[in-house]
């Protein structure tokens, strides 16, 4: 299972092949997901050159698109230029739920990009920061947030598979994604099992 996971075959492509029930194949790659969650909460907060930004997933297609999409979740992210990510579900468009999270993922003094949005109109009470003009989409001038906007691409083509996902349990998705992302150029089942060793149960999100 600990394979199958590695490779991102979701459990609903496993039955002409498995090697379990559906349902506890499910709750395994629950606890993996759990696990990866876990150590992404508990990583070191980030400082330095970080990128900073917001997007959605999941919803409906249709009705209103967007950010009033039915079913949205709307997920801050920050990433350190040249290296890993966080990222975390927000309340639709809180201000101070945003930084609320930075403050509690990043250390002051950090050169933060950011884009137009009024929601980081306080930033400059913890570091420097630099703000990202766009225009059609693109950012004009040298200064950018390619790297966050990436993190994004990556995960929304690693979720599709998927075919929707609970929301109850997106926060472990989203968990795991980072975790990928930032363990990418290391051999993940042998991180697993060592996650799976040293991982306290009764300390990971609900399952």
């Amino acid at each position: 299972m600990i394979e199958r996971f590695v490779l991102g075959v979701p459990v609903y492509r496993q039955r002409f092949r498995p090697v379990c029930r559906a349902n506890t194949a499910e709750k395994m790659y629950r606890l993996l997901r759990a696990c990866c969650a876990h150590a992404e909460q508990w990583r070191e907060p980030f400082t330095g050159a970080l990128e900073c930004d917001e997007t959605t997933f999941g919803g409906a297609r249709h009705g209103p698109r967007g950010w009033g999409a039915l079913g949205k979740v709307i997920v801050f992210g920050i990433i350190k230029r040249n290296g890993q990510v966080k990222a975390m579900p927000i309340a639709p468009l809180d201000r101070k739920a945003v930084m609320q999270q930075i403050d509690a993922h990043t250390r002051e003094g950090s050169l933060y990009y950011i884009d137009q949005w009024q929601a980081y109109a306080t930033l400059k009470l913890r570091g420097d920061h630099v703000v990202i003009r766009k225009e059609e989409e693109r950012p004009v001038g040298r200064d950018h947030i390619n790297g966050i906007e990436g993190f994004w691409s990556y995960a929304k083509n690693w979720l599709y598979p998927y075919r929707g996902v609970p929301s109850k349990y997106f926060h472990l998705y989203l968990g795991e994604v980072c975790y990928r992302f930032n363990h990418r150029n290391e051999d993940l089942r042998t991180l697993l099992y060592k996650l799976l060793r040293e991982t306290p149960i009764t300390k990971l999100s609900p399952l």
